[in-house]
């Protein structure tokens, strides 16, 4: 079976709330089950810095989110699941990629745009307040993608212009030193409910209308008193459309449940009856989980565990790539030109065999050792996944008796003995450890 890697980012922002969970969280953690797709989810934590430089608020936020996804069912054991700012990786792919990136694609970033429409509107400077980090952001966002090869992307239509430039991006990099990049794709979620706030409105933090997702039952059952509704009295018939009551249950109800609901709205049930009705449904679902966050919020060293196996496997993926691109790139050690026993190296000829993995048309992922001239080495068959590609070359670079042991896991190659692939690898293994 081919597998697929999705990956998606939260940014640490604020306390989570009803429509998050309901919007996002819920059906992001069902979708994890899925057979055949291999999950990474990341608190964005670099990306909040562009935003916000109060430090306590980011911290806390990066608790509180990260709380909230492990207690309302994100299985760490199952999901890639890390902090940004644990895998050193990632800040380093940013600047590769930085010097591919042209400065005209990055002038076109709708975040950019958008501050700089509003600089116009308001008759300041077109740059004013624009930090390089928000012009910048774009590449650390490629970086986050691409540092994993990341097939899909699960974004908003809204947001597909962060995944077309992380394709432009990658396409140049490839371009210029090789195809070590899978070029991602936008997974476009239609779908997503958007639930309303305490006033009408779109549930949202910008609004101040939101119910924190896992605040006490008093406060989640006097917020629920505080919502908008109109002056019908008990008996009056009421509408089901706009109310953002009824969409609340409807939320977190059965089907069932929200059509018997919706009958007693037609029947004219009191708005307080309705409020406490609602206020049940929700505590039903989020008081076992809320039992977990409050755990979890009381122990961080929890969650900071979770964490930590999370990088501990996202960086076994990311440092091999990342010491191929190293190489593709020219960053070296010096030792490395005497790696043939070559006492005094020619210009121009000094340079290292360079791993090259790829995807091809059968869905399975591939690699090959290329020598410093050109000539291919090595060949791989297929894997189902990249992750598996990436551990055998891994393997290869890293253990002398690698390349006996994973012989059927590679294709010969017309002309080209063991003993030079032998020396190839020898050569990397060198160079990794001067």
């Amino acid at each position: 079976m081919t597998t697929t890697r999705f990956l998606t980012g939260i940014t640490p922002s604020g306390t989570p709330h009803l429509g998050n969970y309901a919007g996002m969280m819920r059906p992001a953690i069902a979708a994890t089950r899925t057979p055949g797709v291999e999950n990474f989810y990341f608190l964005a934590d670099y990306h909040a810095l562009i935003k916000c430089q109060e430090p306590e608020r980011v911290h806390r936020s990066t608790l509180e989110i990260a709380a909230s996804w492990l207690a309302a069912g994100l299985d760490p054991e199952r999901v890639t699941f890390y902090r940004q700012s644990d895998i050193p990786e990632i800040p380093e792919l940013t600047w590769f990629l930085t010097c591919v990136t042209g400065k005209g694609l990055l002038n076109r970033a709708h975040a950019y745009k958008a501050v700089q429409d509003k600089n116009a509107e308001a008759g300041r400077d077109s740059d004013d307040g624009v930090s390089a980090g928000l012009f910048m952001y774009p590449v650390l966002m490629a970086a986050d993608i691409l540092a994993f090869n990341a097939h899909q992307v699960p974004v908003g239509r809204d947001q597909i212009q962060h995944i077309e430039m992380a394709r432009d991006i990658a396409a140049s990099f490839n371009h210029l030193y090789g195809a070590h990049f899978t070029l991602p794709e936008a997974a476009i979620e239609d779908k997503v409910a958007t639930l309303l706030g305490l006033d009408g409105r779109k549930m949202s933090k910008s609004y101040d209308n939101t119910i924190p997702l896992f605040c006490p039952p008093a406060q989640l059952k006097k917020l629920i008193g505080s919502i908008v509704t109109d002056s019908r009295a008990p008996g009056e018939p009421k509408e089901v459309e706009g109310s953002a009551l009824f969409q609340l249950y409807q939320a977190f109800a059965t089907p069932d449940e929200a059509a018997a609901m919706r009958r007693a709205y037609a029947d004219g049930i009191a708005w307080g009856d309705a409020k406490q009705m609602l206020f049940e449904c929700i505590d039903r679902e989020i008081a076992p989980m809320r039992a977990r966050y409050d755990d979890l919020m009381a122990h961080p060293e929890k969650v900071e565990a979770a964490l930590q196996r999370g990088a501990e496997r996202a960086r076994a993926i990311a440092r091999p790539l990342l010491q191929q691109l190293r190489t593709a790139v020219g960053l070296r050690p010096l030792s490395a030109t005497l790696a043939q026993g070559t006492a005094t190296p020619k210009a121009g000829k000094a340079a290292l065999p360079t791993f090259k993995q790829y995807r091809e048309a059968d869905g399975k992922f591939y690699f090959k050792l290329v020598a410093a001239d050109g000539r291919l080495l090595l060949q791989s068959t297929g894997f189902a996944a990249p992750r598996d590609a990436g551990q055998t070359i891994a393997r290869l670079q890293k253990e002398a008796g690698a390349l006996q042991a994973l012989a059927p896991l590679l294709a010969p190659v017309a002309g080209v003995g063991a003993d030079e692939v032998s020396a190839a690898l020898q050569a990397l293994a060198e160079a990794a450890n001067a």
